[in-house]
């Protein structure tokens, strides 16, 4: 009997032990204002043990426990609690709100981690890291003397380098400094910030202990960080006339850079009136591949430019980071935003919550300059709406107002895309939903509070990336039968060289900034582009643009489809081929190449007169052949399909993998809309060698006998042998 009873009473404890409350670390936010002063650090700490958790459980039960109590940084403490504990300490006096920890790591400004890209490993080791290839940018000019622009590693710059330097400081990293404005109040240098982001985006070197405002902190590094860089300064703080822009490619072409990057652009003309689409086409005629910003004016469709098909067309997409800035709301709801500007000593006690536009005045919502000149801000959190004026501009209209701090909404189209900003006072910059909360909460309370909590850099986001929603979005006004944009690639709040310091406006040795754009965007494919030319010198600006289309990754870091930021699935006009994967791009198998003067057809095809093709390929031409778009051969496809309509398209791959290999497609490989027939005539290609080129056809056709009621249909189909998959996605207007 006694050992019967042993048995139950073992039974019983393992049943309570694995059932206890499992505790996990929490951060626990306090107000140390509600009568707290303390004088000695001892006092601090018993006011802190205070909150813990009386219990009276069994010994197997693990306690709650203190694991760090802070001084400086916080007002509160970190330890080992359960939700049931938390949950007892909420009616305490002076709790604010605790959360579970976040799992940090070691990183770098991040986008290189985040993209596969890591010191003395795999294909960045491997390409040198982008050493010997010159990348011309083309931007408001640079900062020498920067540390982003140190040459540590750099060997000097090859031979055919015919650049040169107009002012002090260049290097062996920074090979080249020219100014096509007029000088912009007599200096060369760079006033605007924006020319100095991008260049060191592209391959900017090591620099240790990089940081904004003392967030994300780590080693500041480029794509290509032993590759040189060309600047061409083209823009004023004003404006980049297009006539610098084509002064710059021309000398950029002459002076022999192997990858340009142009982050600026206009709304799309036809080719042979587009400065940047001109002067890239002389640049791949040269053999320099050139990569270009889709632009800012998402999330409508047919909003991008830089949309020639000789362009790599780059849209933006998040990072896994983010500066966190909390909204504590008075009825205890806390949501994330973003702010660079993390201040220490800003109140955890709650202030009054105030939404100028709650009378419905537009001006107000929008946080206007002028609008709350006699409204009665002072001292309170200040709800703005995002648009029409700039969001750092916004605070300052609060700030002027005698606000205490922003909370600064986005729109519904803008979804959960929001931007860490260096903001001129407490700010946090929340997504819609957030938003919405946030106003309902307003109108449910005559006196509504809140406070801000700024719990600085979260790495290991796992929705990224997404696509944000203010990336410009195809399809193509120019050519809609060329699929744009091509690719994606971080454009959210990148961390990179700054001419001046943020703290004190002045120029100190090592300054860097936070920006947000699809200009940040380019200059990583730029740089990648260059890994990419150090890897494969004998590689065509095309074949360097279809690998990295073809290879490019789906879903995002939890493994679901990338989606967009608007809280949808992200459509194959806002991710083109995909987001960019630089080591699977080093070796896609196939690529999809296309000579300067296959575009002629192309380009006839569009109906340009011969005379307006000769202005983009600089030599006489006759139209007498055309092609249709989609006969180009890129690694996309995108028509028009008429009920019952068929269309057959050819493509010539080319074989840079193994030199026998067969690669083959089956259904599973092909993914279609409704109503949509995909035949590939020859489902094999067996190839025998290296650089070996073999075509296929393929049909697309619409069923007269399904109903569709959507205006685009989107699929993919995928070449595969082995550990190579060559993926090629298509789109179909349906008329």
């Amino acid at each position: 009997m006694a050992s019967i009873l042993v048995l139950i009473l073992t039974i019983i404890l393992t049943f309570i032990s694995a059932n206890a409350a499992e505790l996990e670390t929490y951060i626990v936010h306090l107000d140390s204002s509600k009568g707290q002063h303390f004088i000695q650090k001892q006092d601090r700490q018993n006011w802190y043990h205070s909150f813990l958790p009386r219990t009276t459980s069994g010994a197997n039960e693990e306690q709650p426990a203190m694991v760090f109590a802070y001084r400086n940084v916080l007002n509160g403490f970190a330890a080992k609690l359960s939700a049931e504990h938390v949950k007892a300490m909420e009616s305490m006096e002076g709790f604010l709100y605790a959360r579970p920890q976040r799992v940090y790591m070691k990183h770098t400004t991040h986008t290189p981690n985040f993209l596969g890209l890591h010191q003395n490993l795999g294909f960045w080791a491997g390409s040198n890291y982008g050493k010997g290839v010159i990348i011309g940018v083309l931007d408001t000019g640079t900062t020498p003397n920067h540390p982003s622009f140190n040459d540590k590693g750099v060997p000097p710059p090859p031979a055919k380098w015919k650049g040169k330097c107009e002012i002090a400081g260049c290097n062996n990293k920074l090979i080249g400094i020219r100014d096509f404005t007029t000088g912009e109040n007599g200096t060369q240098f760079d006033q605007d910030g924006h020319g100095t982001h991008t260049s060191s985006t592209a391959a900017g070197n090591f620099v240790n202990d990089a940081s904004v405002l003392g967030n994300a902190k780590g080693t500041a590094v480029g794509m290509a960080p032993l590759a040189h860089v060309a600047m061409y300064k083209v823009c004023t703080l004003l404006d980049c006339p297009e006539s610098a822009i084509i002064a710059g490619l021309d000398a950029a072409v002459e002076d022999g850079v192997d990858v340009l990057s142009i982050s600026l652009g206009l709304d799309p003309n036809p080719f042979y009136l587009d400065g940047i689409a001109v002067g890239a086409f002389t640049a791949i005629q040269k053999g320099i591949f050139v990569a270009c910003s889709a632009g800012n004016s998402g999330p409508s469709n047919s909003t991008l430019a830089n949309d020639a098909p000789w362009i790599l067309t780059v849209g933006a997409s998040t990072l896994d980071r983010k500066i966190v800035a909390s909204v504590s709301l008075g009825n205890k709801d806390v949501l994330d935003g973003e702010s660079i500007f993390q201040p220490k000593d800003f109140p955890e006690t709650y202030l009054p919550l105030v939404y100028p536009g709650s009378n419905g005045d537009k001006n107000m919502s929008l946080c206007m300059e002028g609008s709350l000149d006699h409204v009665d801000v002072k001292g309170k959190v200040v709800v703005c709406d995002r648009g029409i004026n700039g969001r750092i501009e916004k605070g300052q209209v609060v700030k002027d107002a005698g606000g205490a701090a922003m909370i600064l909404l986005n729109q519904v189209e803008e979804g959960d895309s929001t931007l860490a900003d260096v903001h001129v006072l407490p700010a946090s910059h929340v997504g819609y939903k957030e938003g919405v909360a946030i106003k309902t909460y307003i109108s449910s309370t005559a006196s509504p509070t809140a406070t801000l909590l700024f719990p600085g850099t979260v790495v290991g986001v796992d929705s990224a990336p997404a696509v944000t929603s203010f990336s410009s979005r195809g399809p193509s006004l120019q050519s809609p039968g060329i699929l744009k944009p091509d690719i994606i690639g971080p454009g959210v709040s990148v961390l990179a060289a700054w001419p001046v310091s943020l703290e004190n406006n002045t120029q100190t040795s090592s300054t860097f900034n936070i920006m947000s754009g699809t200009s940040m965007s380019c200059p990583h494919l730029a740089g990648i582009a260059a890994l990419l030319k150090a890897s494969h010198p004998d590689w065509s600006p095309a074949t360097i643009k279809s690998a990295i289309m073809t290879s490019a990754d789906q879903v995002s870091l939890n493994g679901k489809p990338i989606e967009d930021e608007r809280e949808l699935g992200a459509s194959i006009f806002a991710v083109g081929s995909g987001h960019v994967n630089p080591s699977k791009a080093n070796n896609p198998g196939l690529v999809f190449d296309i000579e300067p003067d296959d575009y002629i057809p192309y380009l006839c095809g569009l109906g340009y007169t011969s005379q307006q093709v000769g202005i983009i390929v600089k030599k006489t031409v006759s139209c007498s052949k055309t092609i249709p778009e989609g006969q180009l051969n890129y690694p996309s496809y995108a028509m028009t399909l008429a009920s019952g309509e068929n269309k057959t398209y050819s493509r010539t791959v080319t074989n840079v993998g193994e030199a026998d290999s067969t690669y083959t497609i089956s259904v599973p490989d092909v993914v279609v809309p409704d109503g949509i027939v995909v035949v590939v005539h020859n489902s094999t290609l067996k190839f025998t060698q290296v650089n070996q080129r073999l075509t296929y056809d393929l049909t697309f056709r619409r069923s007269n006998s399904v109903e569709i009621n959507v205006p685009y249909g989107e699929g993919a189909m995928a070449w595969r042998s082995g550990k190579y998959l060559v993926r090629t996605p298509f789109v179909i207007k349906f008329v």
